[in-house]
């Protein structure tokens, strides 16, 4: 038999009240990092993103939701129902913690006040996710924060509209955010035997994650602007088209500047001293630019990339999402192979597909 490895979280259970998208991926980040999850889903509807399609799979569920839910068990159950309601408190209390993304108010009208609840049990780790910071009521959307935190504004080509990233980022990156601040309050509660309450917001996971865009605009005093595939601060460091496909060059100091001069035939311009450092080259941005352009539309991708390999230089072909995939170990039920350290041990639930087990067993219905 093989030897099973006792993962990071084994025996944390964790008691998922979020649905969409930023929370059902903060509970399967914890549980692909060996927690015990069990997700609290409306009757009869679900999760919303259950019907988030096309596409769906041969069974009706769709994609969306597969994506964000393995590892985790399934319980409907009602919270206007007085049963229902206290077989939720029953596995608040086995809990050791508890992530929502109600908006303001929702869970005190159903009688699960969270301060309340964490006085009982004042170990337990309540993480709340919302949109816009524990004292507003408006709804969290992915779109409309990253239109209103800067992000569609230095997204897109210079002279185009303002754009959204290809993926819901904003809720991406605050169930990332929502993770760490989860296992951070489980780690004081070990230590202390004091959880706390959590919260965060997709607004400030936003805003936070402009990180050197925005410490630009604040050091200049200047409002950022959209460079399209090119940088703000790095040159060059954009995408270029090949012969055959495109391809992104990413020179990140000045040695490899000097190397990819090099690599691509172009020895005058390693030894020019204007282009030396990186801000010459920023400088001097449409030179480089069109310089490197020429050399690289003359080549296959495969070629220039070959050659950018052996120099050391950063670079990748731009390639499509199935492509990407091929190399990902990605499957078709359970998704994307985690991105921690952690396995997929049970494929996204159906709705309700361990609720009788639950409402028998409890906690125990995990091994």
């Amino acid at each position: 038999m093989a030897t099973v490895t006792r993962q990071l979280l084994s025996g944390v259970k964790v008691l998922d009240l979020s649905r969409v998208l930023a929370g059902p991926l903060c509970t399967m980040m914890l549980g692909d990092l060996g927690a015990n999850v069990i997700k609290i889903e409306r009757p009869g509807a679900g999760d919303d993103t259950r019907c988030w399609g096309p596409p769906f799979d041969e069974r009706g569920e769709s994609a969306y939701y597969l994506s964000i839910n393995r590892n985790k068990k399934s319980l409907a159950a009602d919270l206007s129902d007085d049963r229902d309601r206290a077989l939720i408190e029953h596995l608040i209390a086995g809990a050791d913690a508890v992530v929502d993304n109600f908006r303001r108010g929702a869970l005190e009208r159903h009688g699960l006040d969270p301060v309340r609840i964490r006085a009982r049990f004042p170990r337990l780790v309540w993480c709340t996710i919302t949109g816009f910071g524990a004292d507003s009521d408006r709804p969290g959307y992915d779109y409309v924060v990253q239109a209103e935190r800067g992000w569609m504004a230095i997204t897109g080509e210079p002279r185009g509209q303002p754009m959204k990233a290809g993926v819901a980022l904003a809720d991406v990156i605050a169930g990332k955010d929502a993770a760490i601040a989860t296992l951070a309050g489980l780690l004081s509660s070990a230590r202390t035997g004091e959880g706390r309450h959590v919260v965060t917001s997709l607004a400030q996971s936003a805003t936070a994650a402009l990180v050197n865009v925005a410490q630009n605009a604040l050091v200049t005093g200047r409002e950022a602007v959209r460079w399209g595939n090119a940088h703000p601060n790095l040159v060059p460091y954009e995408l270029f088209e090949a012969r055959d496909r495109s391809i992104v060059i990413a020179v990140g100091n000045d040695a490899q500047w000097r190397a990819c001069a090099h690599a691509l035939g172009m020895a005058d311009m390693a030894g020019d001293s204007g282009l030396a450092t990186n801000a010459g080259r920023v400088a001097q941005r449409e030179r480089v630019v069109r310089a490197v352009a020429q050399r690289v539309r003359a080549r296959t991708a495969g070629d220039v990339a070959a050659a950018l390999d052996r120099a050391g230089v950063p670079c990748g072909l731009v390639q499509t999402v199935l492509e990407a995939l091929s190399e990902a170990g990605a499957s078709p039920l359970t998704g994307v192979a985690p991105s921690v350290p952690g396995t997929v041990r049970y494929p996204p639930p159906r709705l309700d597909e361990h609720g009788a087990d639950i409402r028998a067993r409890g906690w125990n219905v995990f091994p």
